[in-house]
Order: C-alpha cells, then structure tokens, then sequence
C-alpha cells in the first residue's frame, strides 16, 4: 500500500510578520518556517497506517517550495516518512490554489498512490481549495473536516459538520482525505528518525518534469491576491457607560442604528 502526504511549508505561528513594501505578500527573508499543523495530522495519520502495516506500507511526502521548503521534509522523514518528492522550481511561484493541485495531480499521477492525506488548509492561505481539486482532477472519490480515520478495505473517515454534527463516510481506494487539526497526537521526530532521514532520498522535480510548466505559476493563476496589507488603525472607538442595564440597551442601540439586528 501506497500513501502519499501533501505538505505545505507556512512560516512558523511565532513569526513576527511583516508585509512587502509592495504588498504582494509578506516578508520572507529571515522568519522561520514550519511544517503546516493541518498538515502535520494528515502526515501523522500515514504514518499510523505504516505503523500498522509495517514493510507493506510506503509513505511518500510531497511539497511545493523553494530550497528551504527541504526542510519540512526532512522533518517528515525524521518522523517516519519513507521518501519525498519536492517540487523546486521557480516557475510555480504565485501558483494559485488550482496550479497548486494540478502540479500536485501531476505528482499523484506518477505515484499511483492508494491514499493521499492532506491537510484542511494552509495556515497562510486558509482557502481549503486544494484537496478537493485534486481530488477531481485524478478522478477519486475525497471528503474533508477528517476527525477520524479507520483504514480497513475501505477509509471510513469521521468527517465534522457545520454545528458539531459528524459525518461518517466509507471512501473505496484510491481516494484523498483532509485532515481536521485535532484528529491525533502528532508525533516527534527521534533522534534516531533524524538520522535516518538523511539517508531517505527526495526526489527533486521541476514543473516541465511533471508537464504542468504551461498550467502553474503566476502567468496562469486564474486567482491573484490584488494587496495585502495591515488594518488600519481607528481612534473612532466610543465608549459605553452606565449601569450594566444602561450599557446593554445603548449597545442594542447601536448595533440596530448600524442594521445589525
């Protein structure tokens, strides 16, 4: 059995972030990067799988990036991951969420896996449009919001609802999964998996490897970000004061002047 993980490189959640004097996106340089925590329970529901299954299962990361993007890698490596592909090349920058599943479908193609894991979403995007576009682009049944995974025959996926509601679905192989955060307890990376992942190899690959160099990037990206920028600061606060009775009927107040209510 074969099962491929989507990994995605976001800065790391302590990073203090600053935007482009452009506002194209934010500053890169000099911040450190993580793995994405959405991610990270899809790569530990693999390796639970592997887990499971021993020499019968191979788990196969994958990510988009440039050259630090190796490091979320070899971090899954160190976890249990048997190999990577990282997809290197500059002509996937500005890729929007359909170049990104394409160059992904693209991977998925050459993997034939059984299982691909995804997380929810990106951190830094929070579009949560990629795992099921690649899911119909390789023509295989998905479901998302994953809170729990049962891999027997058949993956039957405990999906979450709008409202706390549970979704129970039994999804035939092939198939992809999106993870929720919460579905486990992600495991570290031993010192003994770290050194072993030095060894694992990672297969680096570029768009016109993959067929998809006239499909990705900024040039075809049929979604752009038009400014991103820092809200403004407002001194228009107004405060509201009273008994807790009186602050409660100004605030009512209020908020059906603005036809909120």
């Amino acid at each position: 059995m074969k099962v491929m993980v989507c990994l995605k490189q976001v800065p790391h959640q302590d990073a203090r972030l600053e935007v482009r004097a452009d506002g194209s996106w934010i500053q890169e340089d000099n911040i450190k990067f993580e793995i994405n925590s959405y991610d990270s329970y899809a790569l530990e529901e693999a390796l639970r799988i592997k887990d499971a299954g021993g020499a019968d299962v191979e788990v196969v990361v994958v990510t988009i990036g440039p050259d630090r993007a190796t490091q979320a890698l070899r971090t899954a490596l160190g976890m249990g991951a048997d190999r990577a592909v990282h997809v290197n090349d500059d002509a996937t920058e500005g890729s929007d969420a359909l170049g990104i599943a394409k160059t992904l479908a693209a991977v998925a193609k050459e993997e034939n896996p059984d299982v691909i894991f995804c997380g929810l979403m990106a951190e830094d995007g929070n579009f949560a449009a990629v795992p099921p576009m690649l899911a119909e682009l390789i023509d295989v049944p998905s479901t998302t919001g994953a809170l729990a995974i049962t891999n027997n025959g058949t993956m039957r996926v405990e999906r979450e609802l709008e409202g706390g509601a549970i979704e129970v679905v039994d999804l035939p192989k092939p198939c992809l999964v999106a993870v929720q955060t919460g579905a486990n307890q992600v495991r570290y990376a031993s010192l003994k998996g770290i050194m072993q992942a030095k060894k694992k190899p990672v297969d680096t690959k570029t768009a016109a490897d993959l067929g998809v160099s006239d499909q990705v990037g900024a040039a075809h990206a049929k979604v752009t970000v038009n400014k991103v920028y820092v809200p403004p600061k407002s001194d228009t606060a107004e405060i509201l004061e009273g008994g807790t009775g009186e602050i409660v009927s100004q605030l009512v107040a209020k908020i059906r002047e603005l036809g909120l209510l």
